[in-house]
């Protein structure tokens, strides 16, 4: 029997020739994840194992980012405890105000990231990384622990369901409607611990930045992780990033799957999904007149240039509804910098945005974005699970850059088409 991509992954830095979906393991590991709320929980687990030194400095990465800038005394010296950490330890890949980004947009641009990889991160949204060709998963604190200690980790090898991608997106949909699309049609448990894997020919009218938000909320699904098959956009995204050797693994003709998706990606409308659960999608004829209070455009799933740039075309020229917020979050200081330079950020600002420095602050209802009772936002972000940003009785509709755009003009869930 064939091996899929994950499993090719895992039974090479296992040391094997061959592993079967439930089988344990213990892996060598490329690169050790962690934030200001996981690393520091990590950290005191290391020190209390008694672990005098990490096993790699080059292979540890710690990004300051969702409470950061700080935001009270608390989130202040959980950043010092990994700030000490890392300069105690010579951390190379450590990241913070003024340097930092949002973990899962900052790690590839900074090349950390590499197809054939295998990564754990102490975080859930670690599975981004598939879109390169990498095995990447979300761990707890005390195996980030482990891992920063002993460059290794246990994984029981999952199964896997394949998405066989065809056609092209039309005009105003992104990645972002791909993935809602699928877990309203798999469900949020319909991947449970399982590999999702997708190729196809129409991978190719796929953008890295659509690759990285699909791969992203792959844990929306339930998924283990999420991960592309390598191909000339892939190569192009790590040319000049990633400065080491990496290996390319193709599923095998023979590999078992538990399912098998047919997906045409021309078929795929804007789709929106309703309070509280990311499988209550909707496309955007079927949403209704829904009157919302604030928009948050950016996140690990949708700060990217190219969701900045969207967002642009359709607020260029416009302005805000008078009682919406709308908050616009680059993911990272490159991608500030860059829209910056493209425009954008002039056009946000005269349209009556707030532009916010990198930070997952709102999307995990954290500071700078906090909803009150009663009230709803559209957000590019991944979860909007009851009290996610803010208020036990407010909601969050999840929709791609362009659905959040317009629907800032409108004051309502509206369709992007209506500005083309």
């Amino acid at each position: 029997m064939g091996m899929t991509m994950s499993q090719k992954i895992l039974a090479a830095h296992a040391g094997l020739d061959h592993v079967v979906a439930g089988q344990l393991i213990k892996a060598k590991l490329d690169l050790v994840h962690g934030n200001d709320v996981t690393a520091p929980v990590a950290i005191n687990e290391f020190r209390k194992s008694g672990f005098q030194q990490v096993f790699d400095v080059n292979k540890i990465s710690m990004v300051m980012d969702h409470f950061t800038p700080n935001k009270d005394i608390k989130s202040a010296e959980q950043v010092k405890i990994a700030r000490d950490f890392a300069a105690e330890h010579g951390v190379v890949n450590y990241f913070d105000v003024g340097d930092m980004g949002i973990e899962h947009a900052l790690l590839p641009e900074k090349g950390l990231v590499a197809a054939g990889d295998l990564v754990i991160g102490a975080d859930s949204h670690t599975c981004t990384y598939g879109a390169l060709g990498a095995f990447s998963t979300g761990v707890g604190s005390t195996d980030m622990a482990a891992g920063m200690a002993t460059g290794e980790g246990w994984f029981k090898v999952p199964s896997a369901i394949k998405f066989n991608l065809t056609g092209k997106l039309r005009k105003w949909v992104s990645g972002k409607d791909v993935i809602l699309h699928i877990i309203g049609m798999i469900g949020v448990d319909g991947a449970l611990y399982k590999s999702m894997e997708f190729s196809g020919e129409g991978l190719k009218n796929l953008s890295m930045d659509d690759r990285l938000c699909i791969a992203n909320m792959a844990i929306e699904a339930g998924a283990k992780n999420g991960i592309f098959a390598v191909d000339e956009v892939t190569e192009a995204y790590m040319k000049g990033r990633v400065n080491r050797p990496y290996t390319v693994y193709t599923a095998d003709p023979d590999a078992e799957y538990d399912a098998v998706y047919d997906i045409d990606l021309s078929s795929i409308q804007s789709t929106v999904a309703f309070p509280h659960l990311p499988e209550n999608t909707r496309t955007i004829d079927q949403v209704g007149d829904i009157r919302i209070d604030q928009v948050v455009i950016g996140s690990c799933t949708n700060g990217r240039l190219s969701d900045l740039a969207a967002a642009a075309k359709i607020l260029e020229g416009r302005k805000v509804a008078k009682h919406v917020r709308a908050i616009i979050f680059p993911a990272t200081q490159q991608i500030y910098l860059d829209a910056l330079k493209a425009g954008y950020l002039e056009i946000f600002i005269q349209a009556g945005c707030a532009v916010s420095t990198p930070t997952c602050g709102p999307c995990l209802g954290g500071h700078m974005g906090i909803l009150a009772a009663g009230e709803r936002a559209v957000a590019t972000t991944n979860r909007n699970f009851v009290g996610r940003m803010g208020h036990v009785k407010s909601e969050v509709y999840l929709a791609s850059p362009e659905v959040a755009a317009a629907s800032a003009v409108t004051g309502k869930i509206s369709s992007p088409e209506e500005f083309m």
